[in-house]
């Protein structure tokens, strides 16, 4: 009997990722300076962007504020209440001090900007909510609130964008796991434990590479069809010059307007066709406020009686008066079709 011997190769073994760099401290910056410092790198909140996954904001966007394009876009007033920055700003401590209430783990804030330490990925920062002292198995507590609207994205646990951030986190700091503690709806906290993937923060470096490239070279990033996208662009190109650019000889762009008019017309008959059932239930419900089917319902009230100001009278019978409260309105540019 013979036996035939087999070379055992053992898996290599990961290197032990250094520490993050403390590119800045932020205890006395304004959020203005903080927010300037941030220009300098894809911070981790900024991930989910650059990967293209963030429901709220298009890699475009991001582009128009890593280059300094921004000027124009909408701001958000961290002192407006109705902002969900606000609020998130002002319950993070709450999180987090129940976050220790939950697991008895304790967390403190850190006060800088940390950085990649490898030196090819220098643009890579972040910003820790909390880290988590004397625990083995967890290092870093992302904290999060979410309203009704946003509730919807935690139905199956952590939305990819956060995902992102939180890989991110550990990639720039070399920590192998972090706690995401969100607030839902003001009234439940849910813990989610995200462990670190090198794969998939190869992958994540990959995208936010690519990204960055836009960054440096200047070069805007395709469109992606979102509202932040729409806004984006028509913050980036607000006047027109009144010339004529010829686009015939450009065979993939009249290939994608000849798309955009055939959606258009598809669009158009199907309104016509909602329109018509529409119109159809509506006479069979006659004066009924509901109607009740198989699969759903229809509510079909008068609404309350609203009062408004009758704007051309006004004008007739108190002329001096509305040009006293006249103002401009800033004209936008009309994207018109014709074949």
């Amino acid at each position: 009997m013979s036996f035939t011997h087999h070379q055992v190769i053992a898996p290599p073994q990961r290197q032990t990722p250094r520490p993050a760099l403390k590119l800045i401290k932020t205890n006395e910056l304004s959020r203005d300076q903080w927010l300037a410092v941030r220009k300098g790198g894809i911070g981790s909140s900024d991930a989910g962007t650059a990967a293209g996954l963030n429901p709220y904001q298009s890699q475009l966007e991001l582009w128009m504020i890593k280059t300094g394009r921004d000027t124009s876009l909408p701001k958000v007033d961290p002192n407006d209440e109705d902002s969900p920055m606000y609020w998130g700003t002002l319950l993070e401590p709450i999180v987090a001090a129940h976050y220790t209430k939950r697991t008895g783990n304790r967390v403190r804030k850190i006060n800088a900007v940390l950085q990649h330490p490898d030196t090819d990925k220098s643009w890579m920062l972040a910003n820790i909510d909390r880290e988590v002292m004397g625990a083995s198995d967890v290092q870093i507590l992302e904290c999060k609130t979410a309203g009704e609207f946003g509730a919807r994205l935690w139905r199956d646990g952590v939305p990819d964008y956060v995902v992102c951030q939180v890989q991110h986190q550990l990639a720039v700091t070399g920590k192998e796991a972090a706690d995401v503690c969100v607030l839902i709806c003001g009234q439940e906290i849910r813990i989610h434990r995200i462990e670190r993937d090198d794969l998939l923060i190869e992958r994540l470096i990959a995208l936010e590479r690519q990204f960055w490239h836009y960054v440096e070279t200047d070069t805007p990033p395709p469109a992606d069809g979102s509202a932040s996208a729409d806004m984006a662009l028509r913050c980036l190109y607000p006047q027109d010059r009144g010339n004529v650019i010829d686009l015939r000889e450009e065979r993939n762009l009249s290939a994608i307007f000849a798309d955009l008019v055939s959606v258009r017309d598809a669009i158009a008959n199907h309104e016509a066709i909602e329109t018509q059932l529409r119109q159809t239930l509506q006479q069979h419900m006659g004066d009924a406020s509901v109607a009740l089917f198989e699969t759903g319902k229809i509510s079909w009230k008068r609404s309350k009686d609203s009062q408004s100001v009758d704007i051309n009278r006004l004008q007739k019978e108190q002329t001096a008066l509305v040009s006293q409260y006249a103002m401009t309105k800033p004209g936008s540019r009309r994207f018109l079709i014709s074949t």
